[in-house]
């Protein structure tokens, strides 16, 4: 019987509405024949995949087998154990941070100047994560750079509406979903090494 491995993030229960919680060692099971996104029980190969269909931020390493089907970035699986199950709320924040950073730095090398407030938000985030900023101050910080983001993306819409650039829009996206995957799985790797 062949088994993958993937990731599955969830609210920590074993499935949507139900009250008993994910735990490392959790073997679930569902009767054939699967139906990709109604029955069976889901994973991704790639975290950044896994996380799209998330319903919470508890990330479980699983293996999967028995009768399984096989999507672009998704499969559903007979068989589903959860190998390591854990929190990975602020590491999540940890990488949106990076995420959000990776794009000004993008915005910066094509010769716009990010708004400061939007590197000041990241700044916040990092220090709220460590206790040493408020609630209010970091909802006052977000707010800020929502207020530049919009006003950015207002500028950005009308300079594309006048370029042909999709193509190579589609490329930069693709290049930056490869890079956050690879960011994304070596955090995960180095919490679930130190676990």
């Amino acid at each position: 019987m062949t088994t993958y491995r993937g990731y599955h993030f969830s609210d920590g229960h074993e499935a949507y509405g139900s009250k008993r919680k994910i735990k490392a060692g959790v073997t679930l099971r569902v009767k054939p024949p699967l139906r990709m996104c109604e029955h069976g029980l889901h994973w991704s190969k790639q975290p950044i995949d896994a996380l799209q269909y998330g319903s919470g931020s508890i990330v479980s390493i699983i293996e999967a087998s028995g009768e399984t089907l096989h999507d672009t970035d998704k499969a559903c699986s007979e068989i589903r154990t959860h190998v390591q199950v854990f929190d990975a709320t602020n590491l999540l924040y940890e990488f949106a941070c990076w995420c959000a950073e990776q794009a000004l730095l993008a915005e910066r090398k094509a010769g716009r100047e990010p708004d400061k407030r939007s590197w000041e938000a990241i700044r916040v985030r990092r220090r709220w994560l460590k206790g040493r900023a408020t609630d209010e101050e970091l909802s006052a910080a977000w707010s800020a750079a929502w207020s530049a983001a919009w006003s950015a993306a207002w500028s950005a819409a009308a300079s594309a509406a006048r370029s042909a650039a999709e193509s190579a829009w589609s490329a930069a996206r693709s290049a930056a979903r490869s890079a956050q995957n690879r960011k994304l799985t070596a955090m995960l790797k180095k919490v679930m090494e130190a676990a």
